[in-house]
């Protein structure tokens, strides 16, 4: 028997009718009272939109998407111009002009770009053109493709008007000519704390967008194409979920699909840390794992707007900015061994 039927029946036992309808009203009130109460606070809950996040410390990024937004443009202009801000920063040596170059001296660049509706651009191997997630973005709307590698798609850029550049700065250089001293490869974990930046956006109509771009490995072998430009790797999006974006070892998010892994988490009623942290569980549980000479990491946002992050090894940073507050987080880790 349940309170209300209890309490209706228990008045008109032992008092009469008048009063057991009395207090059957007294009742409904308060159960209205408490149903209104428990609206309010699921309203309180909602996200406080608009809201940006971004892998590693970029605040100067995350500050431009917010700026974006808040003059009312969408997710996907947020995006993009955010991730534009590190590609155009010199002195960030993973991404855009002053990247690393491949053990070659070239800079090649990798970028894509998705929208709330599941369009999406990429561009591979790109040199001479520092803005490659804005000829990925050309790619997603003025092409019938999703991906140019290349020569193609460094032509198809200048066809759009953008200027061809020199990327490689002298401090890049100067790097990579100690760097043939003994030719040595292996990827470093965190890298100047920045290998890549990857951006998540929702604007105020809750709608989501993402980007990565990056210069990839430092002196790899000329060609190669890591995680950061492939859709579903690098980042997938799904405006009815939400969407992740992943950095580090590019080769070990491609074997399990990263960032679309952490959104199908999602949609199974992970939260987006939940999520975060099953995708790191993926990598390092794989049979003969070697994580502990790679970093990956990921971020994520779902729909609600409530955001995670979480690595393989120790400081892995998100930056957010929501509600007038950017500022980096820390995020959690698998490897605890050796942990400061």
């Amino acid at each position: 028997m349940n309170r209300r039927k209890f309490i209706k029946n228990t008045a008109l036992t032992s008092a009469g009718l008048t009063l057991g309808n009395s207090l059957m009203g007294c009742d409904e009130k308060s159960t209205e009272k408490n149903e209104a109460v428990t609206v309010a606070s699921e309203n309180d809950k909602k996200a406080k939109l608009p809201l940006v996040i971004a892998t590693w410390h970029v605040e100067e990024a995350t500050a431009k998407a917010m700026e974006v937004l808040q003059a009312g443009g969408n997710a996907l202009d947020a995006v993009e111009q955010g991730c534009r801000v590190e590609e155009a920063n010199e002195e960030g040596q993973s991404v855009g002009k002053g990247g690393l170059p491949d053990r070659d001296g070239n800079v090649t660049l990798d970028a894509c770009i998705m929208d709330k509706n599941g369009n999406c651009g990429a561009v591979v191997y790109l040199q001479d053109i520092t803005h490659a997630v804005s000829v990925a973005r050309k790619v997603m709307e003025d092409t019938p493709h999703v991906m140019l590698a290349g020569e193609g798609a460094k032509q198809f850029a200048i066809s759009q008007g953008f200027q061809p550049e020199d990327l490689l700065t002298e401090a890049s250089k100067k790097d990579w000519e100690a760097w043939k001293v003994e030719a040595k490869y292996k990827p470093i974990i965190n890298i100047e704390n920045h290998d890549t930046i990857g951006m998540l956006a929702m604007d105020k109509n809750g709608d989501i967008s993402g980007a990565c771009t990056t210069s990839g490995l430092a002196y790899k072998m000329g060609g190669r194409v890591g995680d950061s430009p492939i859709i579903g790797s690098g980042l997938f999006v799904d405006n009815e979920i939400g969407a992740a974006v992943a950095t580090g070892l590019g080769e070990e998010v491609v074997k399990t699909v990263g960032s679309f892994l952490v959104v199908e988490l999602m949609r199974q009623g992970k939260s987006p840390q939940e999520a975060c942290e099953e995708a790191i569980g993926r990598i390092v549980n794989k049979p003969n794992s070697n994580y502990k000479d790679f970093q990956v990491g990921y971020i994520a946002v779902n729909k609600k707007g409530e955001t995670g992050s979480y690595s393989i090894h120790q400081w892995f940073s998100m930056t957010k900015f929501q509600d007038g507050v950017n500022e980096q987080i820390q995020s959690d880790f698998f490897n605890r061994e050796g942990e400061s």
